[in-house]
């Protein structure tokens, strides 16, 4: 009786032995190539060599040894086509019935410093190939690309002599939900256009979550294969798992710390900071950012772009907090966090992000680069001249209001937040949102400065602003009325700055 046969070609050989003695006992002769064949041939399991069915030996210093006919008739021909089958025996071809391939690790090999030479040839030619007309034809080939899958095969194989058409399906879908992924990500390594015709991405699940943003929606959370900075250098240290708006919250939160080199220290409440604050060191940046808003802290996480030290990790164990986060803890401080064990506490690196913001809208994406701009070329437009302290901190404020959903306007007093006003249809309503906290935390308004994410088109908002003692202004500029704001600040001797930079948050 002809035996059926099965192909091996794996860069990743785990759990190849046992994978490999089932098909043998199933009575499926082994082709491998290289590397796999000598795997084999080492552990004394009967294995041909591919190239005794291909008559054409590897070459080219491995770049070719599967792409052959021969090799491809007998994986993609269809058992139950009878012309299939009498080309199939007029042509003395082999009967490939099982296709084990994993791929080169261009995922892996991207993140190292290699040369562009170098990286290159982790580019997987015959692997990706075999794998997709394994796929194509799954109703009469079983194809593995996934270690984890070896086991399932190898139970139904002792069960019922092969796989069943379910379990094929499922393959089949795995290796072209891998092969997609793959060719993405060299396509997103070789492209220099910004927005190529098509969206590429590559991206591996992490984990599922116990749900979304409420608890009726599911959720997963991905990390993108093409960058060597993402949450894989995230390290929870303790606490329950996250959650889709712990995830959420905790970008938003350690986006505004990475803006800052001094220590600073950023609250968040449902994505939107609450109190951000910068001193000499970390225990008094965040009983700044603290006092910034005592209420909305509560429950919600708090980032520093510093070292925590016990001093500030006793402070912090005084609130409920959902997350805390920092480059760096003191053994002491993670000692003192010990004590509430649901308590999330995550060590995350300061990273340069570079990856674009990409929404999703009905049967489509939005995608534009990153905001990552946080120096500005500032025109003095009024009489009145900031001082050198004042321009300093309504820099500090721009590189906040930034982060906060527009409209958005943020005050600033002695490097702290006293006032956020964000996600309002209306920037005067923004505004009072904002001198309505900062009064609550009785802060005399008249030693604040205040930032704006976007032009003021009336000159309404520095009239109220003179009406409650502000003193110094930043915002993009760029109105067609800005002669009326400039003429309003040169009237209550306000001084403005215009940066030429709007950041608009949605």
């Amino acid at each position: 009786m002809k035996k059926n046969k099965a192909i091996l070609s794996v860069y990743d050989k785990s759990n190849l032995e046992t994978i490999a003695l089932a098909l043998i006992q199933n009575n499926i002769e082994l082709l491998a190539t290289g590397g796999t064949l000598k795997f084999l041939q080492e552990k004394n399991i009967e294995v041909t060599d591919v190239t005794s069915v291909t008559n054409f030996p590897e070459m080219l210093d491995g770049r070719v040894k599967t792409l052959d006919p021969k090799l491809f008739a007998g994986i993609l021909y269809k058992r139950n086509n009878e012309q299939h089958q009498t080309t199939i025996e007029n042509h003395q071809l082999v009967t490939i019935d099982y296709v084990i391939v994993n791929l080169y690790p261009f995922f892996e090999k991207q993140k190292e410093n290699l040369s562009h030479e170098a990286l290159i040839e982790f580019i997987d030619i015959g692997g990706p190939s075999l794998l997709r007309a394994a796929a194509k034809n799954y109703f009469d080939v079983t194809v593995l690309t996934d270690v984890d899958d070896y086991k399932i095969v190898v139970e139904e194989i002792a069960e019922h002599k092969s796989t069943l058409i379910s379990t094929r399906k499922r393959l089949a879908a795995k290796v072209f939900n891998l092969t997609s992924a793959y060719d993405a990500s060299i396509a997103n390594y070789l492209n220099e256009e910004p927005f190529p015709k098509y969206f590429n991405a590559s991206f591996e699940r992490k984990e599922i979550l116990r749900y979304g943003e409420n608890p009726h929606q599911q959720a997963a959370v991905y990390t993108n294969l093409s960058e060597k900075e993402n949450i894989n250098a995230w390290q929870q240290i303790q606490g329950k798992e996250l959650s889709y708006n712990n995830y959420r919250d905790i970008q938003a939160a350690i986006s505004v710390v990475n803006e800052f080199h001094q220590p600073t220290c950023c609250a968040v409440k449902h994505n939107t900071p609450c109190g951000v604050a910068q001193a000499s060191n970390d225990l008094e940046a965040y009983s700044k950012a603290y006092n910034a808003d005592p209420v909305s802290i509560f429950g919600g996480i708090v980032a520093f772009n510093t070292t925590v030290t016990k001093a500030t990790a006793e402070k912090l164990n005084e609130i409920f907090l959902e997350v805390i986060i920092a480059p760096q803890f003191e053994a002491e401080a993670l000692e003192i966090f010990a004590k509430k064990k649901n308590l999330r506490v995550l060590q995350i690196p300061k990273q340069q992000i570079t990856h674009p913001n990409i929404i999703s809208i009905d049967g489509g994406l939005l995608v534009q680069t990153k905001d990552n701009i946080n120096s500005y070329e500032l025109n003095c437009v009024t009489q009145q001249q900031p001082s050198q302290e004042q321009i300093e901190q309504l820099v500090f404020a721009q590189n906040i209001v930034k982060h906060c959903s527009s409209n958005a306007i943020v005050l600033v007093n002695e490097w702290a937040t006293v006032g956020i006003g964000s996600g309002q249809t209306s920037r005067i309503d923004a505004l009072k949102q904002a001198i309505q906290q900062a009064q609550e935390n009785k802060t005399n308004l008249a030693e604040c400065v205040l930032a704006s994410d976007a032009f003021f088109p009336f000159d309404d908002i520095v009239n109220i602003c003179a009406s409650h003692s502000i003193k110094a202004i930043i915002q993009p500029g760029g109105s067609i009325k800005d002669k009326d704001s400039i003429e309003a600040c040169n009237k209550h001797n306000i001084a403005m700055l215009f940066t030429g930079i709007r950041h608009f948050k949605h």
